[in-house]
Order: structure tokens, then sequence, then C-alpha cells
């Protein structure tokens, strides 16, 4: 794996705590605004631009992406964003609960990704990987980082045990209860192994970020071909991505609403559940499955476990034995109508952080029907399926917890790394 240090753009000393964001794909537009009025430091403003703009507009209008670089011009022009004076690595920590990981950050060979030693596990949603094509060719710059998972490396998990002994650069705790901490590394000796032990990486894993590294290569394309040949060291054919281990993560389930029961009442719902041949449980009191092959449906203020018949799981198959891929293949497609999940928007999905009082909201609410909570997917089945260059159904994992947008900022101009 090519992992470059480079001379990232980060927060003035006094605003780390407060420049960093969460990723644009975390919040809506609406909580977006909610978080960024009145404070003009929060990333949001480069990330989600839309939120300094009537709220009327649509999100992919050509102001939005203009305001975002205008934005991010500001902020360094502020000098609110410093560019580190070396080249440097950047170690990254998050700890929730209790529970901590401990990544790398650096500008990561986009060569990588077209050739597949950094794996996919999802499709991406065209009109998002367009926004962010268009978002970070504009204001120059990858300002999310791509999250990867790896099978660590005892070389490289001590040379980062030894990195975070000491006191770190950037330490701040977010309002939603996780702890960030940051260590620049540019002595040009651990710089220099930290180089050589990554190219002992074989492969990586995305684990949160499809649609941003999928955006970095196109954009990486796009410079290209505007400007004749790229010296493979340009910024412009790296992205900016954080490698951690993945014994260390922690993954949640990602839960669907659909917007109507496809002309069903919810009686008919239920009935047609059994007819394909789920066992099916009223009151289910505990609303969010404690093992996978179940799932919780929230409909008409009522709870149901579901579970489907031993037949319908064919474990052979890497991708339709899992939880959801047997919800889409058996319900969601078949029984409420729904067509492709990158594209329908009768469906959307619900990180479980937000836990399930967020569906009962949903569903109560009448903004959607009907509401299912899954069991998280597992690390090595993601692995698993990205092995053998399949693909999960969009948003099959939440993790968390969530790197924050603005840490760290890699431009794409300027000297070779």
């Amino acid at each position: 794996m090519i992992v470059k240090p480079f001379r990232g753009l980060r927060p003035r000393e006094d605003l780390a705590s407060r420049i960093p964001s969460y990723p644009y794909d975390v919040v809506t537009s609406e909580e977006a605004r909610q978080i960024a009025a009145g404070d003009p430091y929060t990333f949001l403003h480069v990330v989600k631009p839309e939120i300094d703009l009537d709220a009327e507009i649509d999100p992919y209008h050509d102001r939005v992406y203009a305001t975002a670089a205008r934005n991010f011009t500001s902020m360094v022009e502020n000098g609110w964003l410093v560019r580190d004076e070396a080249p440097s690595y950047y170690v990254y920590r998050l700890t929730l609960d209790g529970r901590a990981q401990t990544g790398l950050v650096g500008a990561t060979a986009v060569r990588d990704y077209e050739e597949g030693r950094i794996k996919r596990h999802e499709r991406t949603r065209p009109e998002k990987e367009n926004d962010r094509v268009r978002l970070n060719d504009t204001i120059g710059a990858h300002p999310g980082i791509v999250f990867l998972a790896y099978n660590g490396l005892p070389e490289i998990n001590a040379l980062l045990a030894g990195v975070v002994a000491r006191e770190p650069q950037v330490r701040f705790t977010a309002p939603d209860g996780i702890a960030h901490e940051l260590w620049a590394v540019a002595d040009p000796a651990v710089v220099s192994r930290i180089e050589v032990l990554f190219r002992h990486v074989r492969v990586a894993y995305i684990a949160d970020g499809h649609h941003r590294a999928a955006a970095a290569a196109r954009v990486s394309a796009e410079r290209v071909a505007r400007s004749g040949e790229v010296p493979e060291e340009a910024p412009a054919r790296h992205f900016l991505a954080a490698f951690f281990p993945g014994d260390q993560l922690r993954i949640l389930e990602y839960n669907r609403v659909v917007r109507d029961l496809n002309g069903l009442d919810p009686e008919e719902l239920v009935a047609r559940i059994r007819d394909a041949g789920f066992h099916v449980k009223a009151g289910f009191r505990a609303k969010r499955p404690a093992t996978p092959e179940t799932f919780g449906m929230y409909v008409q203020q009522a709870w149901y476990q579901l579970a489907p018949q031993a037949h319908l799981v064919p474990r052979e198959d890497p991708v339709r034995r899992l939880d959801v891929q047997i919800l889409t293949e058996r319900i969601l497609q078949p029984i409420l109508g729904v067509g492709d999940l990158r594209t329908d928007r009768r469906v959307e999905f619900v990180g479980g952080i937000r836990g399930v009082a967020e569906l009962e909201r949903l569903v109560d609410s009448g903004q959607h029907a009907v509401a299912f909570a899954l069991h998280p997917t597992r690390m090595e089945d993601v692995m698993m399926v990205a092995d053998a260059g399949l693909v999960l159904p969009p948003k099959s994992t939440w993790f968390e917890p969530k790197l924050r947008s603005g840490m760290v900022v890699q431009l794409l101009d300027g000297e070779a790394l």
C-alpha cells in the first residue's frame, strides 16, 4: 500500500475543537443548519455548504459549490486553518464508551483503489458521488477522510503505540461524547519507517467513505485529463485516508425506513411477510434484534419480531445469507415494491447510533410508514464479501465512532508527495 506523508491543513490550536465537524453524510441539511447556527467556525460550512443558502435550494446547485469554495478559502485566509511546515503522517485516536481505536492518516495512492488493493463492499449512489466530485474539485482539497480497515501488523501497532504515548497536539471531547486525539508525525526517520511498513499492507477495506473514495478517483482522473501528464507523486493522485486495524472497529446496525406500504394496510403487510416464510411475533419489546437472522419491524405504533425460516437463508452465499440482503430480497423488494436501494427514494437508511427511538419518530410522524431494525453486519463478513469481489446492499454497515471532517485536510495542488 502506498501511503505518503503530506503537509496537512489543520485547525489553528485555539480552534482545534471548534472546526472539526460531523462528516457530510451523518447529518441532514436541516440538522447541520441547527448545529452551525451562529457558529462560523464549524467545518459544516465547507462539507455541507447548502446550510448557508436558502433552505429550499437544490443541494446540488452551482451556488452550493461556489459557497463551499468561498467558505474554505475564507477559513484559510483568516488563519483558522494552518498548513503544517513539514510533510507529516497523522495518528488519530477516537474513544467512545472507554473503547479506543487508533489509526494512521496519510495521502493514499488512488492507484491502490483503482487496482483493487483498497477493496469496496458497497456500490455508490450516483448523485452523492457526483456531489463529492464537484465539492472536492471546486475547493481543491479532500476535506473528508476515507475510513479504511486493515489487518494490523505488529510493527505498525508498536510504532503507533509509541506515538500515542506522547501528549497529542489535539485533544477534545465532542458533544456526542466521542473523544478525539491527533498527533502529527514529522520526524524524518519515523516518517520513512511508516512509509516502508505500509508497503507491507497488502489490502485495505473501505469501512466508511465509499462515496469519498470513488469521488477521489474521479477527481484525480479529471485533473489528469485536464492537465495532461501528472506525475504519480502529485497530490491529485492521492486521497485522504485513515487506516485502522479491523479488530479495533465497532459496527452498528444500519436500519431501513420505507415511505409507504405499497398499497397494503398493516395487517396485510404482516400477512404477506408470514406467507413469505417468516415467523412473525407481535409485541417485540426488545425492538433491536439480539442475534442475526432476526428483524424488528415497527408499523402503526407496534413492534413485531421477524425471523426467516431456515430454508430462506442460503448459508453458502457470502452476501445473500446476510440480514441486510435477506430483508431486501424477501421483504423490501417483493412485498413493499422497493427497487434499486441506491436510487429508490421510497427507502431511507438510519444509522444505529440514532437508536430505535428515531425509527419510531420517523414512522409516528408520518414521514415513513414502516421501519426495520437489523442486527449489525460483522467485520469478518465485510472482508469476506470484499475479498470475493462482491458487494453488499447500500448502507449495510454503520461504523462508530465517526472520523471528524476538518481534523486534517489534504490539498490537491502543490509540491509532489
